[in-house]
């Protein structure tokens, strides 16, 4: 496991750009984009798609930057830190389904799904889980069959992010009778493909700012061609899980640093007993606290990312990083809610959101209690059946 280096001059030119974008354009409108449960509006997602921020980790010749994912998370942590919902396209399109069609997909499929991504055109969504489908997601029984160039889905998929939002949709279905990951596959439907339906929106605690439904598939008929992963090749999918994990932690990553800066800010204003509460030991030691913890998240995602380079990350680095942010974003932010006092109590305040936010970092793309089972796997180098 390689040292942690340092950013390049073109790296840092791309964080202040972005950090500037973020606080000045979309930071003011988070808080009401939260209350409003609105996504980010589709000229917004232009916008970025403009600036060349949606597919950075895309081949260029698809439209994209080809630079390494450290420069895509740098961008996430950035907008993250401001909204969310302007983070989230960025997200989906360098470590999420775009990254899955450029890993796996023809050149045809690449040609035709990739570039409305980096315009910012479409999102592409990932649905994966289902009612009885969650952690054990190779118990997946949304099915698939083959009827000569057209592929027809029965079923119905649960937790989809994006769901009636996004253009677009990976999903995953069971191409066949063969149990766990065999049968297994991914296809990209159109929202508007018939017989594709959606529930009522979820009302979440947090990622308000996310599209959450169910998924309804009756008799969908797609191409054969928007196949991308064939039966047998949900392996491959776990390998790009890595990447879509080190977006996770980032955006973990981003929602403590920003309730780390607004506590540090507001224990030197905020005054009892006729000081600032900064005075007090007992707020210096949570709020060291909070420094070690973010610093420690920080880390592990850049040495996992730098290692990884235009690639895919080590699985073992990626699910480390995944499950030290996760659980740290949701330390960080209860102690900035807790320093705040009745304050960060408050929607007014901005750690109250981010708190809600971290909690679903922590649910989405394989819980911390996954990703252990995952790195003692890697780590001894053994695989453990937890149906056995």
């Amino acid at each position: 496991m390689s040292a942690v280096g340092t950013f390049t001059d073109e790296q840092r030119d791309l964080r202040e750009v972005v950090t500037r974008l973020a606080q000045e354009h979309y930071a003011p409108k988070a808080q009401e984009w939260d209350r409003e449960r609105m996504s980010l509006p589709d000229e917004e997602r232009r916008r970025l798609g403009e600036l060349g921020l949606l597919g950075m980790t895309l081949p260029e010749e698809y439209g994209g930057g080809g630079r390494p994912l450290m420069d895509a998370l740098i961008v996430i942590e950035e907008l993250a830190k401001a909204s969310m919902a302007a983070a989230w396209p960025v997200f989906e399109g360098t470590t999420g389904p775009a990254r899955v069609v450029h890993m796996f997909g023809t050149e045809a499929q690449k040609e035709r799904f990739l570039p409305p991504v980096v315009t910012g055109e479409k999102t592409i969504a990932v649905a994966i889980s289902e009612a009885d489908a969650g952690s054990a997601a190779t118990d997946a029984m949304c099915k698939a069959r083959v009827d000569g160039d057209t592929i027809i889905i029965n079923g119905t998929k649960r937790w989809c992010s994006g769901a009636g939002h996004a253009e677009q949709y990976l999903v995953y279905v069971r191409l066949g009778d063969e149990l766990g990951g065999k049968g297994l596959g991914g296809v990209i439907v159109d929202k508007e493909t018939p017989g594709l339906t959606f529930g009522p929106r979820e009302d979440l605690m947090g990622w308000r700012t996310v599209h959450s439904a169910d998924m309804f598939f009756d008799d969908v008929r797609v191409p054969l061609e928007n196949l991308i992963i064939p039966k047998g090749g949900f392996r491959a999918l776990f390998t790009a899980f890595s990447i879509e994990r080190l977006g996770n932690a980032t955006n973990s990553l981003a929602v403590a640093q920003a309730a780390l800066e607004k506590t540090a800010a507001y224990v030197q204003e905020r005054q009892q007993f006729g000081k600032d509460i900064a005075e007090f030991q007992l707020v210096q030691a949570a709020l060291a606290d909070m420094v070690i913890q973010v610093d420690a998240a920080r880390l592990l995602i850049r040495r996992a990312a730098e290692n990884a380079g235009t690639g895919f990350p080590e699985p073992l680095e990626a699910s480390v990083a995944k499950c030290f942010a996760n659980e740290m974003a949701k330390k960080v932010t209860d102690v900035a809610v807790q320093l705040h006092g009745g304050y960060g109590y408050s929607r007014e305040y901005d750690v109250e959101r981010m708190h809600r936010d971290a909690h679903g970092w922590a649910l989405a793309g394989g819980t911390p209690n996954i990703q252990r089972i995952r790195i003692a796997s890697e780590y001894l180098g053994r695989r453990f059946d937890q149906r056995a």
